[in-house]
């Protein structure tokens, strides 16, 4: 039973990260459309918050996969992801016409956090830097 429970953390962690480091290395590219996006919601100092994304993202992202740090990383893509929900998939906000595209957004985003959450609490498991 072992076993299968750290493969399947291994597993869970691979297919977490993998939401999170394309996504950082998108926006290195679309640097500017990031931040230009920041900016349009109203939030302040669009680049630094473009910058951070990128870093937590790709850093925290790259964390998971590995199991290095995994509880911290897995909290701070939580926190991360938590708020870019609440700021970028605000379907309560929108026009009727996006209200299910960004409500479906919002509660994948939520579902996200809850395995990042889950990673926070158990660990990695031991197929991992962390070997916990």
């Amino acid at each position: 039973m072992t076993a299968t429970k750290d493969f399947a953390a291994l597993v869970g962690r691979i297919l977490l990260g993998i939401v999170f480091i394309p996504a950082g290395f998108g926006k290195i590219g679309g640097f500017t459309g990031t931040a230009g996006y920041i900016a349009s919601k109203g939030l302040p100092l669009p680049e630094v918050g473009a910058a951070l994304a990128i870093a937590v993202e790709i850093l925290a992202g790259i964390a998971i996969v590995v199991g290095w740090k995994t509880r911290w990383a897995a909290l701070a893509l939580a926190v991360f992801t938590l708020g870019a929900t609440v700021f970028f998939h605000a379907f309560w906000a929108v026009p009727p016409e996006q209200q299910m595209t960004q409500q479906l957004m919002f509660m994948k985003n939520i579902g996200i956090v809850g395995g990042l959450l889950a990673f926070y609490a158990f660990g990695a498991g031991r197929i991992s830097i962390d070997r916990q």
